[in-house]
C-alpha cells in the first residue's frame, strides 16, 4: 500500500487544509472577507466572519484527517447550503 492510501489521499486533505487554513484567516484578517460575508449576512457581518470562520477551521480539520472525512464533506454541504441560502434570502 503507498503512502497516499494510508493517509487517506493526498488532495481531500490538502482541500481539507486549505478551508482549514481559511477559516483561521477569517480571525487573522476579517477585513478580507467583509465583501463576500455582506450578502449573504448584511446584518452583524463582522460577527459572522467569526462564525464562518470558524465553521470552515472545523469543517476543514475533519476533511483533512480520513476518519472523519465523511462527516467533514456532510458538513460542507450544510455549510454551503446554508450560505446559498442566505444568498437567496438577502439579495
Amino acid at each position: 500500500m503507498s503512502k497516499s492510501n494510508k493517509s487517506g489521499g493526498f488532495l481531500p486533505k490538502a482541500f481539507g487544509l486549505g478551508l482549514a487554513a481559511t477559516g483561521a484567516a477569517h480571525f487573522v484578517v476579517p477585513e478580507a472577507f467583509e465583501g463576500i460575508t455582506k450578502r449573504p449576512f448584511p446584518k452583524d457581518t463582522r460577527e459572522w466572519i467569526s462564525r464562518n470562520g470558524a465553521t470552515e477551521l472545523a469543517v476543514g480539520a475533519a476533511i483533512a484527517y480520513p476518519k472523519t472525512r465523511t462527516i467533514g464533506f456532510v458538513g460542507l454541504g450544510a455549510y454551503v447550503g446554508w450560505l446559498g441560502f442566505n444568498i437567496a434570502r438577502n439579495s
